[in-house]
């Protein structure tokens, strides 16, 4: 499994911009697909994910602004951010995992398969 993010960039707070990440491979309906994010000096910080096509979890941080949605169709998974602030300046990374149980959705050491980040600076 191959995951390609894209979409990142510069943008004000206050924005909107939609990141998408291209799967290759066999990412079935099965696979948790969902993103993580790292700021400079920061761990990594669970941002969204989408549990085997059903049910969307979201970090606290973000859970009011952003929408994660999945085209299985087109083998892709996107993050809708809305309202961007300063602090969601981060490496942003698509993730995906075969077997991840619902307990483990927000440890990213959980996702076997990740992909190589795409940058998302807001500026104030």
């Amino acid at each position: 499994v191959q995951l390609q993010a894209f979409g990142g960039g510069l943008v004000q707070a206050g924005d909107s911009l939609r990141l998408s990440c291209a799967t290759s491979g066999r990412t079935s309906r099965q696979y948790t697909l969902g993103w993580f994010r790292q700021a400079p000096g920061k761990d990594r910080e669970f941002v969204a994910a989408m549990f085997r096509s059903t049910d969307s979890y979201y970090g606290d941080s973000v859970k009011d602004r952003f929408a994660i949605s999945r085209d299985n169709a087109k083998n892709t998974v996107y993050l809708q951010m809305y309202n961007l602030k300063p602090e969601d300046t981060a490496i942003y990374y698509c993730v995906a995992d075969s077997s991840l149980i619902l307990s483990s959705i927000r440890l990213y050491e959980e996702y076997d398969y990740w992909g190589q980040g795409t940058q998302v600076t807001v500026s104030s």
